[in-house]
């Protein structure tokens, strides 16, 4: 049983990555982190200890790509702390390309507004935009449509819905939930949203759809800012940086054959949105953690 006291963080890590190269689960005993609240990770606890705080072991666990067990009392100072590695990503694969993300999808089983930092980012953002009754809403990729479900949450009654998907059954899940006359869906391609004659909107949402294979998003971004949003309309866009594995959300945008997060193509893309929406007098708010939350609204003249 692997014991920490004074042993500096490097050490604890190279130790436990040391047992995960050939072990499914690592558990090891650290001074209990409820005891030193008040002290930064590292400081020394009366005993002669170093103080880490959960935090620190929620994210060893996250970029080891484990899932954090239950704590257990290891003794009156010591608390054991086990991770156990999550198995290997498993990419599904479907016969239509539309069902990729469809009833019968892994991802239909996802419910983003079940995480907690997600769901928190997703109401900051949604704060700064303003509406009111009779406003229309826009959603692009809006598959089973659970964005929605917080606006009356938020108090916004009396909004026109409009979402748009390539996936039949999301959308057929979609309409069950909001059977209402102010809800439309649409089965369209959002590459082609010129075909769709949709008027103007006071709010258009993407979230998490802009990035998927085959949109081109730059040419969606330049349609909906000049054809889709009224002069006082507001956008929000969300860029995932995170994956699931093992149904454990992690942190961080993952690229091809590269063991930890790497953000460059992220960060490009961030930055380009919030160069155009500038040069179209947006004002323009970047928030979040494992979805990045580009909230655009018009300059006050």
């Amino acid at each position: 049983m692997l014991i920490f006291h004074e042993e500096p963080l490097f050490f604890v890590i190279h130790r436990v990555k040391q047992i995960l190269s050939k072990e499914a689960k690592v558990q090891f005993a650290v001074p209990d982190p409820d005891k030193g609240a008040g002290l930064y990770a590292g400081e020394l606890l009366a005993a002669g200890e170093r103080h880490r705080p959960w935090r620190v072991w929620f994210d060893l666990a996250e970029k080891l790509e484990c899932r954090f067990l239950t704590p257990e009392r290891f003794s009156e100072s010591h608390v054991l702390i086990s991770l156990e590695k999550l198995p290997a990503l498993q990419l599904q694969t479907l016969s239509s390309v539309t069902e990729k993300y469809g009833a019968a999808s892994e991802f239909a089983r996802i419910q983003k507004l079940e995480e907690s930092s997600l769901l928190l980012d997703y109401l900051e953002a949604l704060g700064r935009i303003p509406l009111e009754t009779g406003n229309r809403v826009l959603s692009l990729g809006v598959n089973r449509a659970e964005e929605w479900k917080l606006f009356d949450y938020l108090g916004v009654k009396g909004l026109e819905y409009v979402g748009i998907d390539h996936s039949s059954s999301a959308l057929e899940e979609a309409r069950k939930t909001f059977p209402g006359p102010n809800y439309h869906f649409i089965e369209a391609d959002i590459n082609q949203l010129d075909h769709l004659k949709l008027g103007k909107f006071h709010l258009l949402m993407a979230l998490g759809t802009l990035q998927s294979p085959g949109i081109d998003d730059r040419a969606v971004l330049r349609y909906c800012v000049q054809q889709l949003i009224e002069t006082s309309g507001s956008l929000l866009f969300a860029f995932p940086n995170a994956k699931y594995q093992d149904a454990e959300l992690l942190y961080g945008a993952r690229m091809k054959n590269f063991a930890q997060a790497e953000l460059s193509l992220l960060v490009k893309d961030l930055a380009f949105y919030r160069k155009y929406l500038h040069q179209h007098d947006f004002k323009v708010f970047i928030t979040g953690k494992y979805y990045s939350l580009i909230t655009a609204v018009r300059n006050k003249t």
